[in-house]
């Protein structure tokens, strides 16, 4: 073998090895979270009623469609948080204070499920993937005292309007008005340094209650990568964030267990459904996709920051995030 071939077999080792630490870590994150949810619900630590009122634990038919129509389209980067909330909100389900507690339970399952799917089958340079995730990871966690002084509102207002001129200025680029996109599937040199604090950025914003779907889908893109190379490295970096708080709502009890469950047992099978779907597309699809979902997370969050400007009374939580 010349020394050339050496080389090539060596970086494609090396790049293999750090995708399967990737589904280790994944799997290990997955298997401590069923775990500690299991032990708790042992334990009785979780509350087994959907609105404190009805008692079971196992999900109705109607809570297990609502995981999986929510964690369909989730799977195509429309976010599960603010459709199930509408759901709840309008059937009566949960209890608007056990609704944040019960979205993250109950959403960690499938988006796992997303993360180990896409990362195998949506093939994204490592070195990008690992990166862009770990960003968004320790902006995550290195982000909440930084952003714990600042008002919420005027950030998910400033986010809203941004969204919609990126979503605007991809259109164009879709319509082959101003010159923009591609079709590469890794970051190099100044991009993948762009990309890398974008996400970091992507991250921070998170621990304010400002989701990454959208903007995350809008930063790929924008950096000349391929929409589909998104899916990857959002899920990824949700599949590691997802589980952390999920823990702290099982530990305060601040869930509703049974309609937890639906959302877990629909979600899977609706994620193995529409990652095929999204595999299938076109890219031009993917393309106008990315737009429809940008729009829809801008208005989310600009109702968001419209309803935070009034009064809310009788210890109602505020909204819970648009992922």
């Amino acid at each position: 073998m010349t020394t050339a071939g050496w080389f090539c077999c060596s970086i494609h080792g090396t790049l293999e090895t750090a995708k399967l630490i990737v589904f280790v870590a994944l799997g290990a994150v997955a298997l401590a979270f069923v775990g500690y949810w299991w032990n708790a619900v042992r334990r009785s630590e979780g509350d087994a009623s959907p609105a404190g009122s009805a008692h079971g634990v196992v999900p109705t038919w109607f809570e297990t469609l609502i995981g999986f129509v929510t964690n369909f389209f989730d799977t195509f980067g429309i976010g599960s948080f603010a459709t199930t909330t509408s759901i709840y909100k309008l059937r009566g389900i949960v209890a608007d204070e056990r609704i944040p507690g019960t979205l993250n339970v109950g959403h960690t399952p499938a988006t796992i499920a997303q993360a180990f799917i896409f990362i195998a089958v949506v093939q994204v340079a490592m070195p990008t993937l690992l990166a862009m995730i770990a960003a968004a990871v320790a902006g995550a966690w290195l982000g909440a005292p930084i952003v714990a002084g600042l008002p919420r509102r005027r950030i998910q207002l400033g986010m809203g309007v941004a969204l919609i001129v990126a979503a605007v200025l991809f259109s164009m680029t879709n319509l082959k008005i101003v010159p923009g996109g591609g079709e590469a599937m890794s970051l190099q040199g100044w991009l993948f340094a762009a990309g890398v604090v974008g996400k970091f950025v992507l991250g921070v914003k998170r621990t304010v209650g400002i989701g990454l779907y959208g903007p995350c889908m809008i930063l790929v893109s924008l950096l000349g990568m391929n929409p589909i190379a998104a899916f990857p490295i959002m899920m990824g970096s949700c599949a590691f964030l997802m589980p952390v708080g999920s823990v702290r709502f099982i530990e305060k009890r601040s869930y509703a267990l049974r309609p937890a469950l639906g959302l877990a047992l629909g979600g899977i099978p609706a994620v193995l459904v529409a990652v095929y779907i999204v595999k299938q597309l076109p890219v031009e699809w993917v393309r106008w996709g990315v737009v429809l979902v940008v729009i829809y997370t801008a208005a989310a969050m600009l109702r968001s920051a419209i309803k935070e400007s009034k009064p809310v009374g009788g210890g109602v939580a505020a909204p819970p995030e648009v992922p």
